[in-house]
């Protein structure tokens, strides 16, 4: 029985891959764009990109000009190619502004951006296309249901660029003063991260790696700087238990504190 069912299984696949064969020569694109969307409901998505592609480019200027194009590009996203989905959707909602699927064309376009998001160590183009047009989507389409799930994209990706950010600061936190000032550096990197990401989990952080910075800096001073910049250290500790009153870094900041005292005369 089992044998039975894997040999009608393989005679039904080389049918279809016969009959797909038969569609992909053919000259009827009307023929070709029906099978082609019932490859796209039969999850086969690298056969209806195939053919969407042909039909787009031949029903150009007609009446399934438009659906087409737009199946040509969900066909690439749910086949995980988002990169040319979302080159496809932005085709798409650029050639018909007020199609009738310019809304999920709009979303599509930067969710698949989202989800080809990479690890922060590397570039960060897809990242940045998202957000971009996730808030495109947004600002067209603020009452949209998926308005939440566009939002939520959004602060994951921002979250991821604020932790490249905080990486490439740490990383001139701990080249210290190997060749420059490197903690002025990580003391700026991390500033423009806060003040272009104000919201991301990655704040504190951010803020705490500013203080220790501050006080590295200062306790490598020059004794005739060591005032000044423990006079920054201490500003920089309130600004951080101000915002930060429950911080797990709180000890820490404490002694950094105790020792800024020491060298600030009242």
């Amino acid at each position: 029985m089992r044998n039975f069912f894997i040999l009608l299984l393989a005679t039904v696949c080389l049918n279809s891959c016969g009959e797909y064969q038969r569609v992909s020569k053919s000259t009827d694109y009307n023929y070709k764009f029906e099978y082609a969307k019932r490859a796209f409901d039969e999850k086969r998505y690298v056969q209806a990109a195939t053919l969407f592609k042909d039909c787009s480019t031949v029903f150009k200027g007609t009446d399934k000009a438009e659906e087409s194009l737009y199946l040509l590009a969900l066909s690439n996203f749910e086949n995980k190619d988002y990169i040319s989905s979302g080159a496809y959707f932005k085709q798409y909602y650029q050639r018909y502004p007020k199609g009738k699927f310019v809304e999920p064309a709009r979303f599509y376009c930067g969710y698949g951006y989202y989800l080809d998001s990479p690890d922060p160590q590397l570039d960060q183009t897809p990242t940045i296309k998202g957000i971009e047009e996730l808030q495109a989507f947004l600002d067209f389409f603020p009452r949209s249901d998926k308005v939440a799930q566009a939002q939520n994209a959004i602060f994951e990706l921002q979250d991821k660029l604020t932790l490249k950010q905080l990486q490439n600061a740490q990383l001139y936190y701990n080249l210290g003063n190997y060749m420059g000032n490197n903690y002025e550096s990580a003391v700026i990197v991390a500033r423009n991260a806060v003040r272009d990401y104000p919201y991301s989990k990655y704040k504190e952080d951010l803020e705490f790696l500013i203080l220790k910075a501050r006080y590295q800096e200062a306790n490598m001073s020059v004794d005739e700087r060591k005032q000044e910049r423990f006079r920054e250290v201490i500003d920089e500790y309130y600004s951080f238990v101000n915002n930060y009153p429950d911080s797990p870094n709180l000890p820490e900041a404490e002694n950094i504190l105790s020792i800024a005292r020491k060298y600030v005369k009242d």
